[in-house]
């Protein structure tokens, strides 16, 4: 199948949707000013420290074979990009060019060598790198943003410890994160999906042995702790789960879904017994996403996105997302997400589209292709500015959600893998994500100070 990986080793609508306010004064925006005066006050000194240099040079030369091999020192500076200007001012978390290259900004314009291009080169360091025997699947952050749970295609979970990144660097060398705990043979078969509670009290981890195990966790020593449940109401393999509050009793709520019957369950995590099968997709369900207390979304090899809310206790809602405009024609659903606001549906395609939809208004506002290859994971930034999608291209790539959203999308490839990515998850609430692959890793990236 296309989304296998081997586990050999080795309401009312508006003209314009805007997801989050311009207004806003949060400490993400804050950082992206402090990045941009910093960069300006760097590259204006070392504008003026360039002038310096070149003011000694020509006060030491006097002769005219002096004077021409001094302009053809500043001549061949000039074409090694020394005192390019381009890009001054832009913050390096917020400045997107509109292609698939990073903006304008790099090591050279600093005088300091550099291995390749700049265009080629993630502005995210990778902090962390967990190495498996097999393709690592799944990585989800706790709650809390201190720890984050990682499961591989080698049936292996683990929780690792959350680095800090105060003293990140461009130059940092990558390290294996600090494992807190590890359970090896966690499913008889590979993890493919897990989730937190909101609280962080509970996880859950699904599998191609078609199971899905509900635990209990301990926050404090980082540990899984109590018996274990195992529910077994799945005919095929589960791929994907997420939890929701129920407030009427007070519990949670665990959603899981996949192939065999492609029916999504609901079960009371305080019973352990799943009460609810929602019928409605004829094909694998792939993804799954939760918003609003009640409501979710589920996307389908069936090329659907169906709406839910457990409040009605069926499907609210059916779309199939145009991958091609032109011809209305759609593509098997492998991710989708919704914006904290719940007014934008974001799905990703096995065809490598992604298509933004106004639930409000009930259209579609635009298909792009941020990925030459299937989109397998998609997830908004804590602020809803940007948008991380993860593909079978090798690369994660953030695009910008600020203004129109019917023009245009900017994007840029801010991380890149050896083998397919799996999936892309944000931190909370610092500007930092972990990516999974088939290369057999997880890293945690993030962006250095400047």
């Amino acid at each position: 199948r296309r989304d296998s990986l081997s586990e050999k080793c080795g309401g009312s609508s508006s003209t314009t949707l805007v997801c989050a306010e311009s207004t806003f004064q949060g400490d993400l925006v804050r950082d992206y000013q402090r990045i941009k005066q910093k960069l300006q006050d760097n590259i204006q000194a070392q504008q003026q420290q360039q002038q310096q240099n070149l003011q000694q040079v020509n006060q030491q030369h006097v002769t005219r074979v002096a004077t021409d091999s001094d302009s053809a020192r500043r001549s061949s500076a000039a074409s090694s990009g020394v005192s390019v200007r381009t890009g001054v001012g832009q913050p390096r978390t917020a400045a997107l060019n509109g292609n698939t290259t990073p903006p304008p900004y790099d090591q050279t314009k600093a005088g300091r060598p550099q291995a390749e291009p700049a265009e080629n080169r993630p502005r995210f360091v990778a902090v962390t790198t967990l190495e498996d025997v097999q393709a690592v699947r799944c990585a989800e952050f706790h709650p809390h943003g201190n720890i984050y749970a990682v499961g591989s295609n080698s049936k292996t979970l683990r929780i690792c410890s959350y680095p800090k990144l105060s003293d990140l660097r461009e130059e940092h060398k990558t390290y294996q994160p600090t494992v807190l705990y590890k359970r090896t043979r966690h499913h008889k078969g590979s993890i493919y999906c897990m989730a937190w509670t909101p609280i962080g009290d509970l996880m859950a981890t699904g599998s191609n042995d078609k199971t899905v195990k509900l635990m209990r966790f301990n926050p404090e020593t980082s540990n899984l702790e109590g018996q274990e449940i195992e529910l077994t109401m799945h005919d095929g393999t589960v791929r994907d789960v997420c939890f929701l509050e129920d407030t009427s009793n007070k519990s949670s709520l665990l959603i899981s879904g996949g192939a065999g019957d492609c029916k999504i369950y609901v079960t009371d995590c305080a019973t352990g017994q799943a009460y609810q099968a929602l019928s409605g997709h004829s094909g694998h369900v792939l993804s799954l996403y939760n918003w609003g207390g009640a409501m979710f979304v589920s996307g389908s090899q069936d090329r659907t996105v169906r709406f839910w809310d457990l409040r009605t206790r069926g499907c609210v809602n059916l779309i199939t997302p145009a991958t091609n405009p032109a011809s209305r024609v759609g593509s098997a659903v492998a991710a989708v997400c919704v914006d904290p606001s719940g007014r934008l549906l974001v799905s990703g395609h096995e065809d490598s589209a992604c298509v933004l939809f106004d639930i409000r208004g009930g259209r579609s506002l635009q298909c792009f292709k941020p990925h030459s290859a299937d989109v397998r994971s998609i997830r908004f930034s804590p602020s809803a500015y940007y948008l991380l999608t993860a593909g079978y291209d090798n690369k994660l790539v953030l695009t910008d959600l600020q203004g129109d959203l019917t023009t245009p999308l900017p994007s840029v490839v801010v991380a890149q893998h050896q083998d397919k990515v799996i999936s892309g998850r944000w931190h909370p609430s610092e500007f930092s994500f972990l990516s999974t692959s088939a290369d057999k890793t997880a890293t945690l990236w993030a962006l250095p100070p400047i």
